[in-house]
């Protein structure tokens, strides 16, 4: 084969062989075929799609071109979710407890945030002592005894996968369906998980700005889990706001633990359940609302506190913080945002949220940058209240002084104000099995 062909089939809009993607993605991997063939290749994609077959084909080969994690000792009952990123996002928090206290087993690899979204792993981080790294043998001993362990991507997953992600950034290919859709099934695929559900998020906040890209994304990714014999089902939600109030790594960990301990409800945890009942219904065949009946008691009787308690406490991490959030640490300067006028919140662009958290220090724009995880935003106000001229709408926390006017002009710029009430948007807009 060659490469040059094989472009030139793609420039036409042909389909590609399982053979010529394998020998695609070999070749990149071993780095005998250079980025400047497989950079034309990606927007040829980018341009010409590619069908069902294909990209199964492209997922299979960028998963088996690093390890592929083997939790056939656990039997069916392993789970995993995905988000696809957002805004306030620490649903993992909540909903793998959750599922670990009713008998299910979560092995689950997280990234670190980027941009404007968040990483589970870096709100980890943010509990003292806790490990994100774990030897192989260490993982396997967690999940036997407490059923849960979450740790950073290993470098060997799916390398194919961070090699093309890292092309497709600066070649202007990252927004195409089959190529988001490969890259994200390689990992949760490689990482071994019979039941999976993925959290296709949609707005301002999300990469899928619209519900039709939303659908056409997680319908994708929905088929190539099916072609790989797991079960999986996707859960299309809104991130045309910031999920919760918290928007920070310490400050989105204490928000989960609100929720574990029942005392917070709203969007957060209506997201949390509906994440975990897809799950349990997808690993025990439970209907709909016995599974969100499930999902909701673990909460209430405090079963899945006591195994988030747990799960921490095994990872090395000190679980105390729980009733003692001031172990958390607090950031050294603390801004109240207020409203610059009467009115309804129209809308919150999260996206710039997200950014205006990262202005204050929690998050990172490259891979190299500390971040500060007492950092972040408390949303005292959200989409559809009313508010009055000079209400503290958030407030931010930060060790930069100096940061509070660029944060206050870009918050300023994501919250829209109207005289009347906005439309309500519904929270799930569907779930695709």
């Amino acid at each position: 084969m060659r490469m040059y062909d094989i472009i030139e089939k793609k420039k036409m809009g042909e389909s590609l062989t399982d053979d010529e993607i394998h020998f695609v993605i070999d070749g990149y991997v071993k780095g005998t075929i250079p980025d400047y063939q497989v950079s034309p290749l990606l927007m040829a994609i980018y341009f010409s799609g590619m069908d069902d077959r294909e990209t199964a084909a492209l997922t299979k080969a960028m998963m088996n071109s690093g390890d592929v994690v083997d939790l056939s000792e656990f039997g069916d009952a392993t789970v995993d979710k995905h988000s696809t990123g957002g805004v306030g996002d620490k649903t993992s928090l909540v909903v793998a407890p959750i599922m670990a206290s009713l008998g299910c087993k979560m092995a689950k690899m997280s990234g670190r945030g980027l941009g404007h979204t968040g990483g589970t792993v870096d709100k980890l981080e943010s509990i003292p002592g806790f490990k994100t790294s774990l030897s192989p043998d260490e993982f396997f001993d967690q999940v036997r005894n407490t059923g849960l362990a979450i740790i950073g991507s290993t470098a060997n997953l799916a390398p194919a996968d961070k090699k093309l992600y890292a092309l497709r950034d600066v070649t202007a290919t990252v927004d195409s369906v089959p190529l988001i859709a490969s890259s994200i099934m390689s990992k949760k695929l490689a990482a071994g998980a019979h039941n999976i559900v993925l959290d296709v998020k949609i707005g301002s906040g999300a990469f899928m700005k619209t519900e039709e890209d939303g659908r056409t994304l997680a319908r994708k990714m929905v088929d190539i889990g099916k072609s790989f014999g797991r079960n999986i089902a996707a859960v299309v939600t809104n991130m045309d706001r910031p999920l919760g109030f918290a928007v920070g790594n310490s400050l989105e960990v204490l928000e989960a633990v609100s929720v574990l301990k029942n005392e917070s409800r709203g969007d957060l945890r209506d997201i949390c359940v509906a994440l975990a009942s897809n799950l349990l219904s997808l690993c025990y065949g439970w209907s709909e609302e016995e599974s969100e009946a499930r999902a909701n008691e673990a909460i209430e009787s405090g079963a899945a506190l006591e195994k988030f308690k747990e799960w921490i406490t095994a990872q090395g991490g000190d679980a105390s913080f729980v009733d003692d959030p001031s172990l958390l640490g607090k950031a050294e300067y603390t801004f109240e945002f207020k409203a610059e006028r009467d009115g309804y919140i129209s809308h919150m662009n999260a996206e710039t949220i997200g950014k205006t958290a990262s202005v204050l220090g929690a998050g990172r724009e490259k891979k190299t940058d500390d971040i500060d995880h007492t950092a972040g935003i408390i949303l005292k106000r959200k989409t559809g209240d009313y508010v009055k001229k000079g209400e503290t709408i958030a407030l931010f926390y930060t060790s930069k002084e100096e940061s509070e006017k660029a944060a206050a002009e870009m918050f300023s710029s994501a919250v829209d104000f109207s005289d009347e009430s906005p439309i309500e948007k519904p929270l799930v807009y569907g779930v695709i099995k």
